[in-house]
Formats: structure tokens, C-alpha cells, sequence
């Protein structure tokens, strides 16, 4: 007599992928969380094999077979499963051996959300890497002839004879002026570079004292700030004035997109930190970390520039040189720290994250 199937209703309502496989290895059952991870239907995925669904389907076929010969109860396996025509899938992979002839084996998959933020971290590492040296490269590429170009309109305008100054005077000059611009423009894309990295004792809250009283002296109605310190945090090495570069670039962009709300008076930018234990940052793991927190009540940074809101001359403003928070990114960079953005209408958070030693 046949054992009873497997029992299916509850793990509709799972959040992890479950698979059911039938003693031939090929796949009876996927609940719905398993369509959205594989990104196949249900109806798709039955009566296949674990060979047709992944391409590195060995290591999965191996702990199938160790549990219809009942080796273990369940077994539990980190891997990157990959799929044709598809970015490999990093996931937390549980194998369960069921007290079923016609469906022996369970496979849950749960995906591994730190290595992912890990593998993100990479990659916006490396991107911020590209950028600054494309951007240094490019900085110097630009200031060479800027010179020659304002020197010559200088002289252009000696030249021009009396009774033509007045009237082509007006050209030159808008040539010195725009050269002037694009002179300060490549100024502060290599400040980063230039300015030398000052190591000294530094208490977070002091900095945050700091920016708040600034951005409260340019918006001194219509905006709250709210301060939530965890006063434990000790004071740590690092360089006071980029850290206060950091918060005050972020702050003050915060508080120009708040101007609908400050105009209404229901503003509210928030000041949080707080420790963080075991974190990985860069590769490298931490026992403790400062954890910053930046929030405000605005409406958020639009979806088609939050991925990039860390490059060079990204803006979501008008009139905005899209410097701030690259260099806020190389200072904290510079720390051997990370930051990042969580946004929707009504809630933005920039989290730094630096280690402690």
C-alpha cells in the first residue's frame, strides 16, 4: 500500500520556494513562493528534473540521493544555483527527507539576502572605484585646455580695437565666465582627492550636533528635526570634518527635497545612531559598527535614479551639481565604511554603516 502524499495546502502560504520530487527526481510539486524565485510556472516545473531546472543541479542530486537512502533527516547547504539565461540565484537550501514513497524528498529554498547585500556591496564598490578614476581622469583632461581657452578670450578682448569692445566685449566674457564655472566644477570633483585624510578622536553626536544647527539656521521654520542618540556610542578615530562633509551633504539634500512639507510645517528630518554587531563591510567582517541613520518624510527619490543616486552629476533636483553624495560616498569609503539608500514617497533612509575597533 502506497504511504500517503505529502500534504501541500500549508505550504502554499510559505514565503520560502518548496519543491516536492517524486522517487524519479523530477519535480510533483512547487508552491507559488518556487514560481516567483525560479521565475517558472508550477505547470511548467512539473515532471521536470532537477538537471532541466538548473544548470550546477549535481551538488542538489546528490543530497536527493543521500536522503532517499535516509542518510540524514535534513540537510542544510548554502549555494549559487544557476539557471540558463539567468543571474545565479544565492540561496539557503534545505533537504528533507519525507516519510513518502511517491514523494521521498523536500526541497526548500530560501534566499541568502546577506549574500546578496554582500555581492551588492561588491559591486557598488567597484562602480565607485570606476568612477572616481574615470572621473579624475576626465577632471584633468578637462582643466588642461580650460586654462588656454579663458587665457585666450582674455587676450581676444585686448585686441578688439576701440570701437568694437563695447559691443563684443559681452562674448568674451561669456566665455571667462562659463570657463570660470567649468574650472569650480572640476575643482570639486578632485577635492576628494586633494584634501588629506585628518585622523582624530571623534564623538558621532558632535558631528550631528554640528549639521543640525547648520541646516536649522537655513531652515529655521517649517522643519523638525528629530534626535534619536544611543549616547553609549564612544568616541572612535577618524577624520571630524568629512565625517561632518557627510551628514551635512545628506542632511541639506534632505531638507531641499522637504521644501513642499516645510512650506506646509509638517517637515521632519531624523538624526539615529546606533551600534551594529558582526557586520561585514567591504569583505571584512566587524565585530561592531556605527550604524547612521538619515530619514526624512519627503517624497522620495525617484525609482529611475535611485541605483545611481551615488554616481558623478546624478541629480534628482534641478539645479542640483549631483556631487553630494558621491562625495559623501568616498568619504565614507575612506573610513572603510559603506552607505546606502532605502526610498519610497514619504520615507527616505541613508544608512553608513562604519566599523568600530
Amino acid at each position: 500500500m502506497n504511504t500517503p502524499l505529502f500534504p501541500t495546502a500549508g505550504l502554499d502560504l510559505l514565503s520560502s520556494a518548496v519543491l516536492l520530487l517524486d522517487a524519479g527526481q523530477r519535480i510533483c510539486y512547487a508552491n507559488p513562493a518556487a514560481e516567483n524565485l525560479l521565475e517558472i510556472s508550477a505547470k511548467s516545473m512539473k515532471g521536470q528534473s532537477l538537471a532541466e531546472i538548473f544548470v550546477n543541479s549535481e551538488e542538489l542530486e546528490a543530497m536527493f540521493e543521500q536522503a532517499v537512502a535516509h542518510q540524514f533527516a535534513d540537510k542544510r547547504v548554502d549555494m549559487a544555483l544557476e539557471r540558463s539565461g539567468h543571474d545565479p540565484i544565492q540561496v539557503h537550501v534545505v533537504v528533507a527527507a519525507l516519510d513518502s514513497s511517491e514523494q521521498p524528498v523536500l526541497i526548500e529554498l530560501r534566499e541568502n539576502v546577506q549574500q546578496l547585500k554582500l555581492d551588492r556591496e561588491e559591486r557598488l564598490l567597484d562602480q565607485s572605484q570606476a568612477n572616481k578614476e574615470l572621473i579624475r581622469n576626465l577632471a584633468h583632461e578637462i582643466k588642461n585646455p580650460l586654462g588656454g581657452i579663458r587665457g585666450a578670450a582674455q587676450l581676444l578682448e585686448l585686441e578688439l580695437p576701440e570701437r568694437q569692445l563695447r559691443e563684443l566685449r559681452e562674448y568674451t566674457q561669456v566665455i571667462i565666465k562659463e570657463a570660470d564655472r567649468l574650472q569650480t566644477l572640476v575643482d570639486r570633483l578632485l577635492a576628494p582627492h586633494r584634501r588629506p585624510h585628518i585622523v582624530g578622536d571623534v564623538n558621532i553626536h558632535e558631528v550631528f550636533e554640528r549639521v543640525r544647527s547648520l541646516i536649522l539656521a537655513e531652515f529655521p521654520n517649517g522643519l523638525t528635526i528629530q534626535r534619536d542618540y544611543d549616547l553609549s556610542i564612544p568616541e572612535f578615530r577618524g577624520d571630524k570634518e568629512q565625517l561632518i562633509q557627510v551628514v551635512l551633504n545628506i542632511a541639506h539634500n534632505a531638507a531641499q527635497a522637504l521644501s513642499g512639507r516645510i512650506a506646509a510645517g509638517d517637515a521632519v528630518l531624523s538624526f539615529v545612531t546606533r551600534i551594529a554587531r558582526q557586520m561585514t563591510l567591504a569583505k571584512t567582517r566587524y565585530r561592531l559598527a556605527l550604524d547612521l541613520h538619515i530619514i526624512d518624510n519627503g517624497p522620495g527619490i525617484p525609482p529611475e535614479i535611485q541605483d545611481r543616486i551615488f554616481y558623478p552629476l546624478v541629480s534628482g533636483r534641478d539645479g542640483g551639481s549631483g556631487l553630494g553624495l558621491t562625495l559623501a560616498q568616498t568619504f565614507v569609503q575612506q573610513h572603510l565604511g559603506s552607505i546606502e539608500c532605502e526610498s519610497r514617497p514619504g520615507h527616505t533612509d541613508f544608512r553608513i554603516l562604519i566599523p568600530l575597533p
